[in-house]
């Protein structure tokens, strides 16, 4: 926290001398500022204004709190305060950021008193730790000295570095010696001797999507509503519109027409996703689309690289942010445009610290930022569709699938007709005759299978077999959940997590406990003895931790590394 507290303070700037410091006695009637800070407080506290720093409503400010000094935001200007002036302590320092916008502000606003929470717990959405309003560190790179030092000893590792250093490039040290084929050593040496300089880059900036660039050949029916969602666009203002489309029906290529209409005006557009983890297959169609990848904002992007979208969020240089629920409270300077693709996901609900439902808060902060505002889905929730019938949304339909692809056939198989047969030492087994026939028959062709089934772990309850005992969690009512790979007993409400007991807990029996019912690991389990020879992936929470590993996971099956 200290390393923290100083790294704020240095970047910050502070008044000089003799301009409302500690020294200063306060008087009444000096100008003061409420500031919020990242806590939870319902209010802000007020601080008085030197009066050689200009502050306005939104500026980001360093203050002290106790014997801190932490990062708060200037949220309104203040004649005076009921606080006594001798106990008021003055603002310390203004970072370096454009200001939080007024519609962003109300926005939190709302959101703290829809919810009922203290303000300073929703400004710490955007806030975060204030780490992001540490500019970046500058990059600093190598090149070839202007001139030679006189007396170099010369080896063939340092003529290499040289000879790579040539053109007049600027390399960090890292890719010097890469190119070069020798190690770091040689390269500092270079430095130390004067051979090379060092120099400072300009800050990364993010890439820009290209509006203009060519996207996909759209079917009459996707181009109406496309020219629907840019004339909404181009007319601004807020409006929300509910983009109903069949499964392979053309929505992204669709509302991506909206999104290069906000491009070209020079707006920010935010798409949100449920599951960030699963958007490989959006980003590259996005990639393809606007020639670049979008900005990403998600709890598995590393530290370094959220500070710089935040920051480039909040001095407008990035675009199009794409992102998980969280960057609903990106600190966006000019928003022209919120999609919010899959919104009947559950995955939208927030239910630790802050309880929100980001799609319906997007429709809010579209509304404050007065800009159109457009929800996707294949199968929309209740919520949208009621408002979409009321009037209240517009509503584009899409109902028949791009180039005209027909639906899958479905088929229900009846397991008391026909019930699973045991394949070997499994028993019972839970894939019935005409499922296993369709799966060899898939794979035969070459083509994958995906088997789904909502229950995570091997089995959802553990019976005794002896007494009928049935393992329940110790703080809950639930039944425990057999992990059979992770070696445990879960409860998943509570998140109590035991080990699998070797006896019967009631009646002491051993060898008596039994899973009842399949998960997801059960189910894995039987297609490996059903097809040995198929490459098998398992998509459960409880094995894949965190969007990155998803991701990959989704990678495999998109290359055909997976067959079930």
């Amino acid at each position: 926290m200290k390393d923290q507290q100083t790294s704020l303070a240095d970047v910050a700037a502070r008044p000089g001398p003799g301009a409302g410091g500690p020294q200063d006695a306060p008087g009444q009637g000096r100008a003061c500022v409420s500031v919020v800070l990242p806590y939870p407080f319902a209010s802000g506290y007020s601080y008085l204004r030197p009066d050689d720093l200009s502050l306005a409503p939104g500026d980001f400010v360093l203050v002290p709190l106790g014997g801190r000094e932490v990062p708060g935001v200037v949220w309104a200007l203040e004649d005076s305060s009921e606080v006594a002036a001798e106990k008021l302590k003055p603002v310390l320092a203004r970072f370096d950021v454009p200001p939080l916008s007024e519609s962003h502000r109300q926005f939190l606003e709302w959101l703290a008193r829809y919810t009922v929470t203290p303000l300073g717990s929703v400004v710490k959405l955007t806030l975060g730790s204030g780490q992001a309003l540490v500019p970046p560190t500058p990059r600093k790179a190598l090149r070839l000295a202007p001139e030679s030092p006189g007396e170099l000893r010369q080896t063939a590792a340092r003529s290499k570095v040289l000879e790579t250093a040539a053109d007049g490039l600027a390399r960090s040290a890292r890719d010097l010696a890469s190119e070069a084929g020798v190690g770091p050593s040689v390269v500092k040496g270079l430095l130390e001797a004067g051979a090379l300089e060092q120099v400072a880059l300009p800050p990364e900036r993010l890439p820009e999507p290209d509006p203009d660039a060519p996207g996909p050949t759209l079917s009459r029916q996707q181009q109406a509503a496309a020219e629907s969602l840019r004339e909404e666009v181009r007319a601004g203002g807020f409006h929300v519109t509910l983009l109903d489309g069949v499964t392979g029906s053309g929505k992204t290529e669709v509302y991506f027409e909206a999104v290069a209409e906000a491009l070209r005006a020079g707006r920010q557009v935010l798409v949100l996703l449920p599951e960030i983890a699963l958007s490989a297959q959006w980003i590259d169609r996005f990639e393809q689309r606007f020639g670049v990848v979008p900005a990403l904002w998600h709890s598995d992007v590393p530290t370094v690289r959220r500070r710089r979208v935040w920051r480039a969020v909040a001095e407008g240089g990035a675009k199009l942010v794409v992102g998980a629920r969280s960057a609903l409270f990106l600190p966006f300077q000019d928003l022209g445009l919120v999609v919010v693709d899959e919104e009947q996901e559950g995955a939208y609900k927030q239910e630790d610290g802050v309880v929100y439902h980001a799609r319906d808060m997007a429709v809010v902060r579209a509304r404050s930022a007065d800009c159109p505002i457009v929800l996707v889905s294949a199968t929309p929730s209740i919520e949208s569709l009621v408002n979409a019938e009321a009037g209240k949304y517009g509503h584009l339909a899409l109902p028949e699938r791009h180039g005209g692809a027909s639906l899958p056939s479905v088929e229900l198989i009846d397991l008391k007709a026909k019930p699973p047969k045991p394949i070997g030492a499994i028993r019972p087994a839970w894939l019935s005759d005409p499922l296993r026939a369709a799966l060899n028959e898939t794979l035969a062709r070459g083509e994958q299978a995906l088997l789904f089934l909502n229950r995570r772990g091997y089995a959802p309850l553990t019976l005794c077999r002896s007494c009928g005992h049935r393992i329940a969690c110790p703080n809950c009512s639930a039944w425990l959940v057999e992990h059979r790979l992770a070696g445990h007993l879960q409860c998943h409400h509570c998140g109590y997590r035991g080990p699998v007991p070797r006896s019967c807990p009631a009646c002491g029996a051993e060898d008596s406990l039994t899973a009842v019912g399949p998960g997801v690991e059960r189910l894995a389990e039987e297609v490996k003895a059903l097809l040995p020879e198929a490459r098998l992936e398992v998509l459960s929470s409880d094995l894949l931790f965190g969007p990155l590993a998803l991701e990959e996971a989704v990678r495999r099956i998109e290359s055909h590394a997976v067959d079930v």
